[in-house]
């Protein structure tokens, strides 16, 4: 991409969820190429990260705060960073632009419908955020109104009148947060209109989304990175393959097709329950979900005589930790697929896996946040090899030799 054609931000300076707006998309990729290669080249030989097309509105998950600015007027936005001051945003350049468009409609209705805003610092006040989530192949979008009360005034003529705005839409969930946190998105959710929860195709696998699921933001490059991942495993339909944090069961699925046998493990028990639902959308049959911890899960498998040839693992921007590498190491398998949204961390526990007997065989970045100092990275680890056998020729008479002049010593 060109210079020419970099856009520009009107909130970049108060916003601060984008380090990058400004520079050219060109030179964003290279300081995330140096970034990757800093941190990993000690381990094997980086990959040329694999950029966006087209930079802009990529983001199918649109998130914004509800508050009111000093003159009393409705805003929409995101917080200014570290603190609670939302940014009145009207279009971000990262973001999906329908979603952004039903952001405004529903702006511009709360006045008509007396819906107020939450105030933190009162308690006082209804809506609290809009979440959106749209599914770039089905086309589906759902709504998610965060409200701190099950109480909404009027909801069947809201939900019509947004409906009447955008026929697009799909379902319309309310979801109640009444705590004081800043979660965004609380435990409850009660459906207004539609299914409540949307589907979306990613890798020839269809996936189920419901309001709290994990599904990644840029689709586009998702499908890059899971392929790549797929590929580095080296399936040939034999396997027995833990993923490890599943989540919704995106790379369990897609997995599936190339392997004998894929366990999906993960703790949130409402995405190992879509996960579920998944299989069975994509009649799955070589797969299962688990509830629980996947180290532990790893450690119960090595102790009991199991194993497993193939490991994925994704872990949070925190990476893994100790224990958690323990029990993969105990198991043992022979390949190990580490996705990672940090290279730091990736790089702290490559260092721990690589004293333990793997080598890094591949590195690849992915650009997943264009805009942002974000980079996925995917990496192959594999047994390390046994140090080669050298043969010494040795010529007896001097071994004689040199044994009666130590001897005489």
């Amino acid at each position: 991409m060109s210079e020419e054609k970099v856009l520009s931000c009107a909130y970049a300076k108060k916003c601060g969820g984008c380090r990058y707006q400004g520079v050219p998309y060109e030179k964003q990729l290279a300081k995330k190429q140096k970034q990757v290669q800093e941190l990993l080249g000690k381990y094997g030989k980086v990959q040329k990260i694999i950029g966006m097309k087209n930079p802009y509105f990529y983001r199918n998950k649109v998130h914004a705060v509800f508050d009111r600015d000093r003159k009393g007027n409705i805003i929409s936005g995101i917080y200014e960073p570290r603190s609670h001051r939302v940014v009145s945003i009207d279009q971000c350049l990262i973001e999906d632009e329908k979603s952004q468009e039903i952001i405004r409609t529903i702006r511009g209705m709360l006045k008509s419908f007396k819906i107020k805003t939450y105030d933190e610092d009162t308690g006082y006040g209804l809506l609290r955020h809009v979440l959106v989530r749209r599914g770039f192949t089905s086309k589906e979008i759902m709504v998610v109104l965060v409200t701190v009360s099950p109480v909404f005034p009027s909801k069947n003529n809201f939900v019509k009148a947004l409906k009447k705005a955008h026929p697009e839409i799909t379902t319309i969930v309310l979801n109640v947060n009444d705590r004081n946190t800043s979660m965004v998105l609380g435990e409850r959710d009660i459906v207004l209109y539609g299914k409540g929860y949307i589907k979306d195709s990613l890798c020839g696998c269809t996936f189920r989304i419901s309001p709290r699921s994990f599904y990644q933001v840029n689709p586009k490059q998702t499908e890059i990175l899971y392929e790549k991942a797929v590929e580095y495993a080296d399936l040939t339909g034999k396997e027995s393959v833990i993923d490890a944090y599943c989540g919704i069961g995106t790379i369990s699925l897609i997995a599936a097709k190339k392997a004998g046998r894929v366990t999906g493990v993960e703790l949130n028990k409402d995405a190992v329950k879509d996960a579920r639902i998944n299989a069975k959308e994509n009649k799955s049959s070589n797969v299962r979900f688990c509830e629980g911890d996947a180290g532990e899960y790893m450690e119960a498998m090595a102790a009991s005589g199991q194993t497993a040839q193939v490991v994925f693992m994704d872990p949070p921007r925190a990476g893994s930790d100790q224990k958690f590498l323990s029990s993969l190491v105990k198991l043992n398998p022979d390949r190990v697929v580490y996705i990672s949204c940090n290279p730091e961390t990736l790089a702290r526990d490559l260092g721990y896996l690589t004293r333990k007997g793997y080598a890094v065989r591949k590195i690849q970045p992915v650009e997943m946040f264009c805009f942002t100092e974000h980079v996925e990275t995917v990496c192959l680890l594999g047994k390390r090899k046994p140090d080669a056998k050298v043969k010494i020729g040795i010529d007896m008479d001097d071994y004689y030799r040199i044994r009666e002049n130590a001897e005489s010593k």
